[in-house]
């Protein structure tokens, strides 16, 4: 990881007292609400602030964010962010995921294959040009459609005229469209990262618990020209680092959010989508074990893979239990009466609105009837391939190109072909062995849903079991061949007639899945999108617009104090960890077991040195690799992960037990200096003195 939250006078309405005061909001920088932050804190957020933080904050077409920390282009991220990079740079010889990665030297900065980073430029509201596409008597899937077409025109207008990325975003369930302009490098190269080991120390039975004790860091380059990039915007890094109870701020790209969402929306989360998804990570988490079981290899190689399914696992469990509190569900029903209750107490109210929310039960009562097909051959299909999904680009490149603009599926208009090229021609390296693993995940689910005699499961096996047949696709595709990739793509006859495996597989999926996104598009998605920009509007006209809408993997901005909590166990939960209980929490065993060179360097580090911390700051997915910065813009950690309490936050904000976790910069220095002797960035973070810098 794509709308509004209800206005701050309906909450009061609802929540104790208390609640007012809470830090929620993942606010736009142009609708940052720098008087409440002033009123409670005492610190002004100023322009200058805002666009400091614009200009350093990094959104990585991965899903996750960074930032600029020096003027030379040093990008800060999370470790689990550049794992894409760092996992497509090892090799069976040279294992950086497991022994970590310096570059001692510029020269040593290693590219990464396929890693785009987009720094915000310029945002400008366009509402009124893609409203007006459609006239207001249009059924609804034609509204959807010229819709459409107006953002695809608006993108390439301002990418021709300017060279830069450009992107119209949806805000307030389409009651407000903004198009942001980027900036965008595409040659990024690794400059250093941790150890797996320390990196996401605790794996999978530490993931979304506190306390932590993770190294999750890790640092790039941008470059221009085949230099490294100039950035006089970046943030700077803090001496003092973080402090209990201190004031800070977040600014990244967190994903999507539900806390607009209806209930009925919010009902078809929690009986079919998520319980969907969750079968079918579990089933692809089990293959990648037993996979990864086989041998050293295949440990390496399925390592960042299996590690992002296991991340997903939970994410989704905790938000189906979310989803499943009686509490929180009669906090949104309470939500949605208020409402209903309030634009339709007029007559023409009551016209205008009244059965809105009665339009999106019926759509996602249709929905049921064809997400589960929609979802595995439209939505995310052979979830854990990394084959599958370049297949699909290939075939589909050429018949979409040929096609005007408007009329093209949205990922492959003109505008956002250069991103998809990067990524369709990447050459990072495929494996075999796991793709032939996440394929047989893949047709077992197909004759699960469709049945073995459907005729395109038929078509598919060709009267093998779906091991065999797995076998045969992926040995029998040449897509690995980034020559053959492009061969393809730039004749569509061609992939309509090859016989590569994965292309084939890809070709006889492609009609019905076509045909579901059609009737998503036109039956659904129109509904929804048509319904909700007409509920933002209800929401402007009762409560105003002074509010955020729900995420987007646009830039946000989230405040709140340093500050522990008691957890479920009543116990007190410490604001701070550090390398003495890192220590301590080490058993030798994985994913417990500390790298050698952190067992020799114990007796050389600052065991009191801050670590991992918690604040209350509103965070979500997408916001992983967000820098965490004081009030003099300073970085003093980096966000790298929430706790389980707070995953429901998806879809309300509670700050009782709920936490975001970062990565405290006192203790980013000590490992840099001690651990890893990382002078070389050390000084270019300008954190140790000049006499000491290494060039």
């Amino acid at each position: 990881m794509k709308q509004p939250m209800l206005a701050r006078t309906l909450f009061l309405l609802l929540l104790p007292a208390t609640s007012a005061f809470a830090d929620e909001g993942m606010w736009l920088l142009n609708q940052f609400p720098k008087d409440r932050v002033q009123k409670k804190y005492g610190f002004k957020v100023d322009d200058q602030f805002l666009k400091k933080v614009q200009s350093g904050s990094l959104r990585l077409n991965n899903g996750g964010s960074g930032s600029f920390v020096s003027p030379t282009g040093l990008i800060f991220t999370n470790h689990h962010v550049a794992s894409d990079c760092i996992a497509q740079l090892s090799t069976s010889q040279h294992d950086f995921m497991k022994d970590g990665f310096y570059a001692a030297q510029l020269s040593e900065e290693r590219a990464c294959p396929d890693l785009e980073i987009n720094v915000l430029l310029e945002i400008t509201d366009v509402t009124a040009k893609v409203t007006s596409a459609a006239s207001p008597q249009a059924p609804t899937a034609e509204t959807n459609r010229a819709r459409k077409g107006a953002m695809t025109a608006i993108e390439k207008e301002c990418s021709d005229r300017t060279g830069n990325r450009c992107d119209v975003v949806t805000l307030y369930s389409g009651g407000m469209y903004h198009l942001y302009r980027y900036k965008k490098y595409t040659d990024v190269r690794l400059v250093f990262a941790p150890e797996t080991a320390v990196a996401a120390f605790g794996g999978d039975p530490d993931n979304f618990t506190y306390p932590r004790y993770c190294l999750d860091i890790s640092f790039l380059r941008a470059y221009e020209k085949g230099q490294p990039a100039a950035t006089p915007n970046f943030l700077s890094w803090s001496k003092a680092g973080v402090k209990d109870g201190e004031l800070t701020f977040v600014s990244g790209h967190p994903g999507s959010t539900g806390r607009l969402a209806t209930v009925a929306e919010l009902e078809f989360a929690r009986d079919v989508s998520y319980p969907y998804i969750l079968n079918l990570l579990e089933q692809v988490i089990d293959a990648l074990k037993k996979f990864s079981a086989e041998s050293e290899e295949n440990k390496r190689v399925a390592q960042d893979n299996l590690f992002s399914q296991q991340n997903s696992f939970k994410a989704y469990t905790g938000f189906l239990a979310g989803l499943r509190e009686p509490e929180l569900m009669s906090r949104k029903s309470d939500e949605q009466k208020t409402l209903q209750a309030k634009v339709t107490a007029t007559p023409e109210g009551k016209e205008k609105y009244g059965r809105t929310w009665a339009e999106v039960a019926s759509a996602y009562q249709e929905y049921k009837e064809f997400y589960r097909p929609f979802y595995l051959l439209e939505r995310l299909p052979a979830r854990g391939s990394e084959m599958f999904p370049i297949a699909r680009m290939v075939l589909r490149y050429g018949e979409e190109k040929a096609k005007p603009n408007d009329k093209r599926l949205r990922e492959y208009v003109g505008p956002a072909l250069p991103s998809l090229e990067q990524s369709m021609y990447s050459e990072a390296p495929l494996h075999p062995a796991m793709e032939m693993v996440a394929i047989e995940v893949y047709l077992n689910s197909l004759i699960t849903e469709f049945g073995a005699g459907h005729p395109m499961v038929r078509e598919i096996l060709a009267g093998k079991t779906p091991a065999q047949a797995a076998r045969e696709i992926v040995s029998g595709s040449k897509l690995a061949d980034v020559a053959e990739r492009r061969r393809l793509a730039d004749n569509p006859a061609a992939a309509a007639s090859s016989t590569d495996g994965m292309l084939r597989l890809a070709r006889l999926i492609d009609p019905e899945a076509r045909r579901l996104r059609q009737r998503y598009e036109d039956r659904i998605e129109a509904v929804i999108l048509g319904s909700a920009s007409k509920l933002a509007q209800a929401r402007f006209a009762a409560y105003g617009t002074d509010d955020y809408p729900d995420a987007t993997f646009t830039l946000r901005l989230t405040y709140g104090p340093v500050k522990g909590y008691r957890n479920a166990r009543n116990e007190d939960m410490p604001y701070i960890t550090n390398f003495a209980g890192l220590y301590k929490r080490a058993t030798g065993k994985e994913p417990f077991a500390l790298p050698d060179r952190w067992l020799k360097a114990k007796s050389s580090l600052k065991l009191n040195t801050p670590f991992d911390f918690v604040t209350t700051t509103d965070t979500h997915g997408g916001n992983s690799g967000s820098p965490t910065i004081n009030t003099k813009g300073e970085v003093i950690g980096i966000l790298f992960d929430g706790n389980i309490e707070g995953l429901p936050n998806r879809f309300v904000y509670r700050d009782t037990r709920e936490r975001s976790i970062h990565v405290a910069s006192q203790g980013i220095v000590e490992a840099l200096k001690t651990v890893f002797h990382a002078q070389r960035i050390l000084a270019e973070l300008n954190v140790i003195t000049p006499e000491r810098k290494v060039r």
